[in-house]
């Protein structure tokens, strides 16, 4: 039997896929549905850049960035005398705008989900199960923003539930099963208000019917409402920080969202460890405003000779009476905000508000800060809280929200909960 490597790529936005059609023209699986795919001989993240170039018009180096690449497989088609060895990746693609060429005769952005239900191209539900988002990648993730997790969390909850029902099993037995992977979510990432209120909405509403398909169908909506809200508040944040010299901390989806329209006149970014994240964060802005990069210690200081007008920041949990958990580094950020009179502003969608004032700073691997032998207690938290009296306004989808619409909020939030 002929053994072939391919690749088989698949670019999410927003919670989609694209899927595309191949065409008649050509040599094979001709009519059936797939991701990017193409021949991989030697190397085959090389060769996945390329196919995504050809086949959508997308710049692998720019409008894409990999998620993960999967574990490679074999699929055996007899018929052809072929043995596949599929490479499987997962890139997050910036825009929906593709160009596709002449081997697709039509494509779709859809929920992965779709592919259960078409004729596909040998095993490529197999190709995405080894890499869409699980509880464990949900968990493990300390490089993006809490509203990015929360919408995995989500698509982790419409993936299970649809493989639940095409099962057959969508009756009580169905919805234990589903039950199961909420609560690990809600386990997976403690600290992250919004991704329980997500997820805990998307069960309390699901609740009615009890069945696995309820559970798909309202995670897939929820994950659309998700992103409208993210998009909508770093909008919200956009008007405020218009042609400002701003700074930032840490990497939040909602700010890079928000910088881009505000066109800022200058953007100040801190290297934000552990994880130097803000350095990817001052890589993409760079170009498109005067990028300035400042180590998290001497972040005070410039804030200070920089002339900044705004400190803007992302939020991983708003409590109640205004407090702010965000990445580690955004307390003393405030701070030496607040100090010198530079405004402070938080964009979050409402989602992230606490129902509980619940706090989780996530401690690290104490050998991450200090590994000898001297007799020391380390703090190591991933998370640190902001007071609000050094917080100018919490910018929401809603607008900067006043005490009435905390408390109606965090009740809304608490009530989502009694779903079991």
């Amino acid at each position: 039997m002929d053994e072939r490597a391919v690749v088989t790529c698949f670019l999410r936005h927003e919670g989609a896929v694209l899927l595309l059609r191949r065409s008649e023209a050509v040599g094979s699986y001709r009519g059936q549905w797939g991701g990017v795919a193409g021949h991989a001989e030697g190397d085959p993240a090389a060769a996945a850049r390329q196919e995504i170039r050809e086949e959508t018009g997308l710049d692998p180096d720019r409008d894409v960035t990999l998620v993960r690449r999967g574990e490679p497989f074999t699929v055996e088609d007899d018929e052809r005398g072929t043995r596949w060895v599929v490479h499987p990746f997962l890139f997050d693609a910036a825009t929906r705008e593709v160009t596709v060429d002449w081997e697709t005769a039509a494509y779709e952005w859809v929920a992965p989900t779709a592919i259960l239900h078409r004729e596909t191209v040998p095993d490529l539900w197999t190709s995405y199960d080894r890499v869409r988002p699980t509880v464990d990648t949900v968990a493990s993730d300390r490089e993006h923003g809490a509203a990015y997790i929360s919408v995995r969390a989500l698509e982790v909850l419409r993936d299970e539930a649809a493989l639940v029902a095409v099962d057959g099993n969508d009756t009580d037995g169905g919805w234990s099963r589903v039950a199961e992977t909420a609560r690990a979510l809600l386990a997976a990432r403690p600290s992250m208000s919004v991704v329980r209120n997500r997820v805990n909405c998307v069960m309390h509403v699901a609740s009615e019917a009890r069945t696995a398909s309820a559970v798909e169908h309202t995670a897939a909506t929820a994950i659309e409402q998700a992103v409208t809200a993210d998009r909508r508040a770093a909008e919200c944040a956009a008007e405020r920080i218009a042609g400002q010299r701003v700074a930032t901390f840490s990497r939040s989806g909602t700010v890079l969202t928000a910088l881009e329209p505000g066109h800022p006149e200058a953007v100040l970014v801190a290297e934000s460890n552990p994880g130097r994240e803000g350095v990817d964060v001052a890589e993409r802005l760079a170009g498109s405003t005067d990028v300035t990069l400042a180590g998290d210690a001497g972040l005070a200081h410039a804030l200070a000779e920089w002339d900044a007008d705004a400190l803007l920041v992302g939020a991983d949990t708003v409590l109640a009476d205004g407090r702010v958990v965000n990445k580690v580094g955004t307390r003393g950020a405030a701070i030496a905000a607040s100090f010198e009179g530079i405004d402070v502003y938080v964009v979050a969608a409402a989602d992230k508000l606490s129902p509980d004032g619940h706090i989780d700073l996530e401690p690290r691997a104490p050998e991450e800060l200090y590994d000898g032998e001297a007799a020391l207690t380390v703090l190591n938290p991933t998370f640190d809280v902001t007071p609000p009296d050094c917080i100018d306004a919490v910018v929401t989808e809603r607008g900067v929200l006043d005490a009435p619409a905390v408390k109606e909020l965090a009740g809304q939030h608490r009530s989502h909960a009694d779903w079991e």
